[in-house]
């Protein structure tokens, strides 16, 4: 019997917003790099984009999709609790439609070997497992894990003191993504010694016992010192046999002890053992840091912001995701940007990376601290321990106006703020053509195949027009031609297809919509039908 499949259910799931797919524009005075390279590996490339993350994922769809390693984000936990950055109190069922609209971007977004990893809290953590579930597949859940966000219990917590959230990990495909080992640390490597002068260097000794049946693991073992050890402890199995043991021993690897005296140990070189540790599910303050030593690396970074977030996320969190899930060069992508963690993380581990972050604090918390990651000046949370000395730079982007708004008579029409690039950039990505402006052809904007090509204008194109076009064209090639009019029968030009801006694309979006953010006074309410829940499992 087919088990059933267990979905989440809540007001409004149905309904799904038309995004349009905004163009970028790059603010060159906000964008920032090194002044010199420092090293052949500085990244350029990197983008921080300040607008509504929804609109931001779909704009970054035509270029992205496929092609982001590791995206990490830290959503608003919908506690109840007002943040100073973050209404965070959104009612659940909005939440759930906002995460679901925003979670099905950023699975397009993500290569076939890349992985999302969450953070969350006890509060929606349920509910967030089964929208992934819906999203990503049950079958590609990776690991929840459990990080020690504080250091000290709260005398004030009303039940029990809450010290941990949650990390939670999905793979866009389980089959085609691998996960890194963790770089061992020299606390690890310490145990590893060289009592004997073993030219094979350090090692650590083993247990020769095991409590696993062998049944070849019960005999007398005589000591290098004449001393006969009758057999292995009560209960106990030698875990290699009698001939295993001379062949060892012979090779230099049990230890006896310096007197030859000793119950023996199987020697375990450091040269034989994995090149790193398997990552764990428990992620404590002593490896990843805190909370408040976040804000504390906060408050010296940004001495002269007044206001901090009041949970940040550490580096050394961010650098255990970016550890496990990518290696340099890979593109890391977050779109809750907050105070800019994730970005000065990947730029100090050498990976590309993409924020987006809708509030005020997109230039007073996160371009000054990117700035001082490039200029060498952040002294803090993972720099030591990357050897960070700056370098690389960031584009400053943020989102077009709308395409079409309403004149004065209530008629939708070209956005008087674009002008004839934008325009033409922007009815590209609407058509699904690559912007790419010729500069020899006048009529070849952009491009879908080697041989179909868009031309966009605000001209009222004549029979003449369109015919010379048509023959330029010739027969070998297609032309999307995009204008506010045109007068003769498109039917009369075999090889260009004609339509009308910005009639042809009035039903695809919804037009001069800017902010689709995690805030209650921007959304539609719905009324429950009648007999029905607001939220339930089915």
């Amino acid at each position: 019997m087919t088990k059933p499949k267990l979905e989440l259910t809540w007001i409004g799931k149905e309904n799904r917003p038309k995004l349009e797919p905004r163009i970028l524009l790059e603010d060159q005075e906000r964008s920032y790099h090194a002044v010199h390279r420092v090293t052949d590996r500085d990244l350029f490339d990197n983008r921080l984009i300040f607008g509504d993350n929804l609109l931001a994922l779909k704009a970054l769809e035509q270029e992205f999709t496929g092609k982001i390693k590791c995206i990490y984000i830290d959503p608003p936990y919908n506690t109840g609790s007002a943040f100073e950055h973050y209404d965070d109190g959104v009612e659940h069922s909005l939440w759930l439609s906002l995460m679901r609209d925003r979670l099905e971007l950023l699975r397009s977004l993500l290569s076939n070997d890349g992985s999302i990893w969450i953070s969350i809290d006890d509060n929606e953590m349920p509910y967030l497992r089964v929208l992934m579930d819906e999203v990503f597949g049950r079958v590609n859940f990776v690991a929840q894990c459990i990080w020690e966000k504080v250091y000290s219990p709260k005398s004030s917590a009303k039940f029990l003191s809450e010290n941990h959230d949650y990390i939670v990990c999905y793979a866009r495909d389980t089959s085609k993504w691998n996960r890194n080992l963790l770089p061992r640390s020299a606390k690890q490597d310490k145990a590893y010694r060289n009592l004997d002068n073993d030219p094979r260097g350090p090692w650590k000794p083993g247990d020769l016992s095991a409590r696993n049946y062998y049944s070849l693991g019960r005999y007398p073992i005589k000591c290098p010192s004449g001393r006969v050890i009758p057999g292995p402890p009560q209960g106990m199995y030698w875990r290699v046999s009698e001939d295993k043991l001379i062949q060892l021993d012979r090779d230099c690897r049990i230890w006896w002890g310096k007197g030859g005296n000793n119950v023996p140990a199987i020697k375990r070189f450091l040269s034989e053992v994995i090149s790193g540790i398997v990552p764990e599910t428990i992620w404590t303050y002593g490896e990843v840091g805190h909370n408040q030593a976040a804000k504390q690396h906060l408050k010296e970074l940004l001495p002269d912001v007044e206001e901090l977030f009041v949970t940040p996320k550490p580096e050394g969190l961010v650098q255990r995701i970016l550890d496990i899930a990518t290696n340099p060069g890979d593109w890391v992508l977050d779109s809750f940007g907050g105070s800019g963690t994730t970005g000065a993380v990947a730029h100090k581990m050498g990976r590309r990376w993409i924020m987006v972050e809708l509030g005020e604090h997109c230039h007073t918390h996160i371009i000054p601290r990117l700035k001082k990651v490039i200029d060498s000046e952040d002294k803090g949370g993972i720099t030591e321990a990357v050897g960070w000395k700056g370098g690389g730079g960031f584009r400053y982007y943020r989102l077009a106006p709308s395409l079409l708004e309403k004149d004065k008579w209530g008629n939708w029409v070209i956005n008087k703020a674009y002008n004839p690039a934008m325009l033409t950039e922007a009815v590209c990505k609407l058509e699904g053509f690559t912007y790419t402006p010729s500069d020899t052809i006048y009529w070849q904007h952009g491009y879908s195949t080697e041989r179909d090509f868009i031309y966009v204008t605000t001209q009222n194109l004549s029979h003449d027009q369109l015919q010379a076009l048509s023959d330029e064209v010739g027969d070998s090639r297609s032309l999307l031609v995009m204008c506010t009019a045109f007068r003769g029968k498109p039917d009369r030009y075999p090889n260009l297809t004609i339509k009308k801006i910005p009639k042809t694309v009035m039903a695809r979006c919804e037009w001069g919509k800017d902010d689709y953010s995690l805030r209650v006074e921007n959304l539609p309410k719905a009324p429950p039908p009648p007999g029905q829940q607001d939220l339930g499992l089915v």
